[in-house]
């Protein structure tokens, strides 16, 4: 809950500085920000959630395992950014370019390691604890460029407080592992090392090909296109993702209830058609927002010109249709990882990521932002139909598409209602949302989206 409070501040901080560092040079950053995470998702190579797991179901693999993985997890991250470098120099970066890579880098590999190091806080379940760390770098950062604000914020700057953020959280987040579970002492192990990159894996391919189907488009649409370019691009998809953060927080609840009955497909049936609803209801309303009031988002870009600010707005609502084929079908992606079909996923995603790559070398030298919005939107709809076919096949849970047809129909009708509003009515896009979102909650009862029995259930009983 704390990182659904800190993202519309942090949001509101990032527009504020994309607007002072203008499109081009923020569209570099976002590009070697997106290289770095994909480098960096490599570097972990599945640890992280590899350590969590072991930890919460041996609690003595902290004493045993951890002093060899510490010093693995910290050379690794120095690895992925030696080979970064000539990674980018590769792709055409040279002299303050490379510089600022490698300060971006620095900041995100810090980062990932500090999330390592919340491995045992999390294992340990204490929550309170662990809410306020996933917070603490964001709120550090924001504090930090809030206070560069006033006196004028450059590109250095930016990344050298993201660099500074991320150092002092990590360093934060050893003592406070040493304090609440002593010191590590580090060694090496070769073979415990190797046993444990094994182990890790199936946790590593999955965040490799998450990680860089993800951020591909910012850095193809940067090289091969512009770096304003990237800049648009980066304004929109940062709406697109803070709306998608309501799904990932709640789809790992769908995760873990999913993965307590694996071979009962009646109650993964049933939690499947409740979690649809409670997945895209919400995103259905966002998603209407965004394509009909969508410029609105972009309000602190005072120094665009109205042709930025359409570019972005275009590209804002074909990503809003992505997130539209999220709120449909992202859910059938948890039910299928959690339950032993992590390579069939894995292998669409990758289908998925290659077909990317191709649309994005044919497109994005001509069509820049808006065509790598399509092209996410395409691969969205590509992966998503691999997932309802593998669920259909492998998981023997009954699809429910007399459900998707009616909230189909529902956001069918939301946007009828907006568009009748649009055209008549001339309301203040604030008294037009307000409006809009009054007639959702019947719009869902009319459908059979939502039925009444299940509110009356929700009421308090009278005594």
């Amino acid at each position: 809950m704390l990182n659904l409070a800190i993202k519309p501040g942090w949001i509101v901080v990032e527009n504020l500085v994309q607007d002072r560092l203008g499109h081009a040079a923020f569209g570099l950053v976002a590009a070697l920000s997106a290289l770095a995470i994909a480098v960096a998702a490599l570097a972990d190579l599945g640890l992280t959630p590899y350590v969590v797991q072991r930890l919460a179901a041996a609690p003595e693999f902290l004493a045993q395992e951890f002093p060899v993985l510490l010093p693995l997890r910290g050379g690794l991250g120095l690895a992925g950014l030696a080979v970064l470098l000539p990674v980018g120099w590769v792709l055409g970066y040279r002299g303050p370019q490379l510089g600022l890579l490698a300060g971006v880098a620095a900041a995100l590999l810090l980062t990932q390691y500090g999330q390592f190091l919340r491995g045992p806080v999390q294992a340990r379940q204490h929550f309170n604890t662990d809410a306020v760390l996933s917070v603490l770098e964001k709120a550090l950062l924001l504090a930090a460029i809030l206070a560069l604000l006033p006196g004028g914020l450059t590109l250095g700057s930016y990344v050298g407080a993201r660099l500074g953020a991320a150092a002092f959280t990590a360093v934060l987040f050893y003592g406070l592992m040493t304090r609440l579970f002593g010191r590590v002492r580090y060694r090496w192990e070769g073979p415990r090392a190797r046993q444990a990159l094994r182990a890790s894996l199936p946790f590593a391919l999955m965040a490799v090909l998450y990680g860089v189907n993800e951020r591909v488009d910012m850095v193809m649409l940067e090289r091969l296109h512009s770096p304003a370019e990237a800049g648009y691009y980066a304004g929109a998809y940062r709406w697109a993702d803070a709306v998608m953060m309501y799904a990932w927080t709640v789809l790992p609840l769908f995760f873990a209830k999913f993965a307590s009955t694996p071979h009962d497909a009646e109650a993964q049936r049933k939690l499947l058609w409740f979690g649809q609803r409670v997945v895209a209801a919400p995103l259905l309303f966002a998603v209407a927002f965004g394509l009909f009031r969508g410029e609105v988002l972009f309000w602190q870009f005072h120094h665009s010109r109205p042709d930025e600010l359409a570019k972005m707005a275009l590209c804002l609502r074909i990503l809003f249709l992505n997130v539209l084929v999220h709120a449909f079908f992202a859910i059938y992606s948890t039910l299928l990882t959690s339950t032993t079909h992590e390579g069939a996923v894995s292998r669409a995603v990758a289908a998925s990521l290659a077909l990317n790559v191709v649309l994005n070398i044919v497109l994005l030298p001509r069509f820049g932002a808006v065509a790598a919005a399509l092209n996410t939107l395409v691969c969205a709809v590509a992966v998503s139909g691999a997932y309802l076919v593998l669920v259909a096949r492998r998981t023997g849970v009954a699809l429910p598409w007399a459900l998707l047809a009616r909230l189909l129909l529902a956001f069918g009708l939301l946007c009828g209602a907006w568009w009748a509003a649009r055209a008549g009515l001339a309301l203040p896009w604030w008294l037009e949302a307000g409006l809009m979102g009054a007639l959702f909650g019947p719009i869902l009862l009319a459908t059979g989206v939502v039925q009444l029995a299940e509110i009356r259930a929700l009421l308090p009983k009278k005594p």
